[in-house]
């Protein structure tokens, strides 16, 4: 058993306490029930922060990824503009296979390198999703809050009523 000059009970030998809060007894007060609920739904608040953060860190880093090849495909076909614009310059000129066949080749070559990074973008937005876990605990937890109905009181009693000072 436990020893006379020791407080703890048996539910706390038992290991059912978390902190001052004894999880079972039929002996607890309405504080002790408040300060439970409390750090339930607090512990359950940061979680489900915790879990939305994970899954947005990761879609965060696949639409930078996707972010960057665009820019790069948006770059890449800018500078192709000047250089396809001197090369139909210098073919219209030319009208021969000379400096103007060059420049087209780089041109092509360019809008074919921009090509294959909105490829690249466009795959990397795709995978984009929204963070389906944590909506769905979410919905969950908003689920089982609603179905919680508050303990109903007795009826009242005028002798069971506490005076309350003024002070």
């Amino acid at each position: 058993m436990s020893d006379p000059g020791s407080t703890t009970t048996a539910v706390e030998a038992a290991g059912d306490v978390v902190g001052p809060v004894r999880l079972a007894g039929a002996d607890k007060t309405m504080g002790q029930l408040v300060a439970t609920a409390t750090a339930e739904m607090s512990a359950l608040v940061h979680d489900e922060i915790a879990l939305a953060k994970a899954e947005l860190r990761q879609d965060v880093k696949r639409g930078v990824t996707g972010g960057v090849a665009g820019t790069v495909a948006g770059v890449l076909a800018l500078f192709s503009l000047p250089v396809l614009s001197f090369a139909a310059a210098y073919g219209i000129h030319n009208l021969g296979l000379g400096l103007a066949w060059s420049f087209l080749i780089v041109g092509a070559a360019f809008l074919l390198l921009a090509g294959l990074a909105a490829l690249l973008a466009m795959t990397k937005f795709k995978k984009v999703k929204p963070p389906e876990r944590s909506l769905a605990s979410a919905k969950q937890t908003a689920a089982v809050l609603q179905n919680a109905k508050p303990h109903p009181r007795g009826a009242k009693d005028p002798s069971t009523s506490v005076a309350r000072s003024s002070a």
